[in-house]
């Protein structure tokens, strides 16, 4: 930054502290000021009487007006009350310029004109002794504006040299050379005492810059400081740190010892005299540490954190922070982070913790402790049907539930979703457990009452007993396990854990694991079992089965297969490779079959099921009109909207939709006119007493309905000749499927039961031979 020109003026940038800095140092030095125009006018007064030339008298009387005008400035400026705006600081600037200026032109014209007019030496001797002494006095007072004081030295000293010139002699020659050479000495010293003079002004400006900074940095920061020097006493101290201790602004003066200031503290109510001690002792030891004190009011629940570091010239700087919103932030984490906010029990971690240190306490001694995994039965359908926030509602309601039905030392959780967790604690036997289980079934599954709806539930319990030695996750897993078989037994019940449960889980689990590297191995083959077309006799479609040539267990069937690989997630994958192998398969079947492949609802709700399904006939060659899905109605219960939209483009590609096991779910009608589907499959359960009428009337009203919407008819499970009659005697069903034609065969066998079957028409029975044969 730029401050002030060459010749002491400032500039634009020029702080208003500078410009009033330059302006006052024209004024501050009154006393050589007075003294010059005294002795000025004192002077030209004495050559005057001794001349008696009326020049000097006119410049002794110019010299009087100027000291009086001068003085007169001197005395207004110092008599104001407050420092000078920019526009009143160039005001007194202009008056002061005056002044001088008419003062300098007076002592120039006295001192040339005695020089020219009288041959005086006395005269000349005091003119030129007083004009230097005053010219020597403005170069040590008139540094801050340097071009005023050379405007000064040149009307003073430059005339005086022209004079001595103009007296022509030698002496008074040389005397012009020296009063130049000291002209130019005093403007270099006047520039000296300039350019130091604006180094300490600017030094200055910068230094009250830097505290000034320094103060409202110390003054803003959000944590209290107390600098205390090497003697204890206090050197700084900001106002956060008053404000947060409750202390008198006097203290901020500093001087008071450290003593001083935690009594203070004390006294305010901010601090506990023990807190203070502890303070006074960090203090004194002058050592790196933190501290925590607590409010004395333990209702405003204050927590303040105290840091302290030595300084390496002796001392400490104590800085202080309210932390109380933090630690009550941080507790509030804390409790999100173990409790279920919306019921406020504990959580999965919270309670793995606690059970965790209950087991360790317990062991070696002879108590016994039950663990009950409680799961909700027909939750989902709550939140379905009324939504989330009556689900949650519900879910608070069973926690209350669960609470009143403890004993103190009981402990319960919820582990998320609609599973909670209780720990009975110090019971006699195992029917304890099983009481408070029966008792949690009853309690739970009595109706609740939900934003006016009456909502019944129920409840499935795994229970699993301590042993010496056993571990929390061990009994969380039992228990597990006891639930799973709760809810297989039919819900609404509760289970114990047994160790045959471990067995077959652990048999689950290396089953899922062997499936998985199946998949990846494709150790799984395709069977097929034909449709018959009753008409024909002929096979019109074979329905994919898959089979898994597993190496130990043998022939694995889809009964086995296909429900975990849904609980794998692995159904997707499986499914995509079925189809993909079906349809190359299909293309070495004569042009009249078709091929039938399951989709189960995740793999039919899938996104890319439309890419999946062209991929598989573009990869193949397989025409569309070759291909038949088979969907359940489970499949057509999600997304119903989506599911019509799905079917749509897939029948619009060609492809054959059809409805397998109908009659084993809802049956609802309203599916065979909402979607389009050009077969169903009546299942095999329907031919369970079809000798008698109502089965068998059952049976033919299905599937007449169902033909005269324009869809086929299949009958699966045929397995007697007797069950064909019946079925086919109203000529509504128009395919059977059934170990009665053949039960489901490689594909090379499948290849041969097609090549018999359309090289000529055969008979049933001999169609059965062929099927024996292939098998055999």
């Amino acid at each position: 930054m730029q401050f002030a020109n060459q010749s002491g003026e400032p500039n634009q940038q020029t702080s208003p502290y500078l410009r009033a800095a330059l302006i006052d140092s024209l004024f501050e030095t009154s006393a050589p000021m007075l003294t010059g125009l005294v002795f000025g006018a004192g002077a030209a007064a004495m050559t005057a009487l001794k001349t008696g030339e009326t020049l000097i008298w006119a410049c002794v009387a110019l010299l009087v007006f100027a000291g009086v005008v001068r003085a007169f400035v001197l005395q207004r400026y110092h008599a104001r009350k407050s420092t000078p705006t920019v526009e009143e600081a160039a005001l007194w600037k202009r008056r002061h310029q005056i002044g001088a200026m008419i003062q300098a032109a007076a002592l120039g014209i006295w001192c040339s004109a005695t020089l020219l007019v009288s041959n005086d030496a006395l005269a000349h001797m005091i003119c030129l002794s007083v004009t230097t002494g005053i010219l020597a006095l403005g170069a040590g007072r008139a540094y801050g504006r340097q071009w005023i004081f050379q405007l000064q030295a040149a009307l003073i000293f430059g005339p005086t040299v022209i004079a001595l010139a103009l007296r022509g002699t030698p002496y008074y020659m040389a005397m012009s050379v020296v009063c130049a050479a000291f002209l130019v000495a005093v403007l270099q010293i006047s520039a000296n005492l300039h350019r130091i003079f604006m180094q300490a002004l600017v030094a200055r400006e910068r230094e009250a810059a830097l505290a000034g900074q320094f103060d409202a940095a110390l003054n803003n920061m959000p944590h209290g400081l107390c600098m205390f020097r090497a003697d204890g006493r206090l050197a700084v101290m900001n106002h956060r740190f008053a404000e947060i201790m409750n202390l008198s602004d006097k203290l901020l003066q500093g001087g008071a010892s450290a003593h001083d200031i935690v009594s203070a503290c004390v006294a305010s109510g901010a601090i506990s005299a023990a807190s203070a001690s502890l303070i006074l002792q960090e203090v004194e030891d002058s050592r790196a540490t933190d501290i925590i004190t607590a409010d004395p009011d333990f209702s405003k629940n204050r927590s303040l954190s105290w840091t302290f570091q030595p300084m390496a010239d002796g001392g400490t700087v104590m800085l202080v922070e309210d932390i109380t919103e933090r630690k009550d932030a941080e507790a509030r984490i804390s409790h999100l982070a173990r409790y279920d906010e919306l019921t406020e029990l504990p959580n999965r971690v919270n309670f793995r913790d606690e059970i965790g240190h209950l087991l360790a306490a317990q062991q070696g001694a002879e108590q016994l402790s039950a663990l009950l995994f409680v799961d909700l039965d027909q939750f989902k359908q709550v939140n379905d049907t009324l939504g989330h926030p009556c689900g949650d509602q519900l879910l608070c309601a069973v926690a209350a539930r669960l609470r009143e039905m403890l004993r103190p030392e009981d402990f319960v959780a919820r582990f998320g979703g609609d599973e909670f967790v209780v720990f009975q604690q110090n019971i006699q036997s195992a029917d304890d457990a099983a009481g408070l289980a029966r008792r949690i079934v009853d309690r739970l599954s009595e109706r609740y009452k939900i934003d006016n709806h009456l909502v019944e539930i129920g409840a499935s319990v795994g229970i699993a007993v301590s042993s010496r030695g056993v571990s929390a996750d061990t009994l969380l897993k039992n228990a597990d396990m006891a639930l799973y078989r709760a809810k297989a037994d039919g819900r609404g019940t509760f289970c114990f854990f047994r160790e045959e449960m471990a067995q077959i889980v652990e048999s689950r689990r290396i089953l899922e694991l062997d499936l998985r590297k199946a998949l990846a191995n494709e150790e799984f083959e395709l069977f097929f079992q034909p449709l018959v077309n009753l008409k024909s006799g002929r096979i019109s479609t074979c329905e994919a089965l898959i089979r898994w040539n597993h190496p130990v267990r043998g022939t694995v069937s889809p009964t086995d297969i296909i429900p975990i690989a849904e609980d794998m997630g692995l159904i997707v994958d499986l499914g995509r490779w079925i189809l993909r192998k079906a349809c190359m398969e299909c293309m070495k079947w004569p042009d009249a079959v078709s091929v039938a492949v399951n989709f189960s609802p995740q793999q039919f709700h899938q996104r890319d099921v439309l890419s999946e399904v062209r991929y598989a006939l573009e990869v193949s060659g397989l025409p569309a009109n070759r291909l038949e899905i088979e969907i359940t109605e489970s499949s057509l219960l999600r997304n119903t909207q989506l599911t019509h939209d799905v079917l749509s483009q897939l029948h619009s590609l060609g492809v054959r939709i059809s409805l397998d096991d109908f009659g084993t779910g809802y049956s609802s009608l309203s599916y065979l006119h909402n979607f389009p589907l050009q077969k169903v499959k009546i299942d095999r359960s329907f031919l369970e007493g079809i000798d008698s009428d109502r089965p068998l009337t059952l049976l033919r009203g299905v599937a007449r309905l169902s033909a005269d919407l324009g869809m086929s008819v299949v009958v699966e499970g045929i397995e007697t000749n007797e069950q064909l009659e019946l079925i086919s005697a109203d000529g509504a069903v128009t395919e059977a499927q059934g170990y009665l034609f053949s039960p489901p065969v490689p594909a090379v066998r499948v290849r041969q039961l097609l090549n018999a079957s359309h090289g000529r028409r055969m008979p049933d029975d001999q169609l059965i031979a062929v099927s024996s044969r292939s098998i055999a």
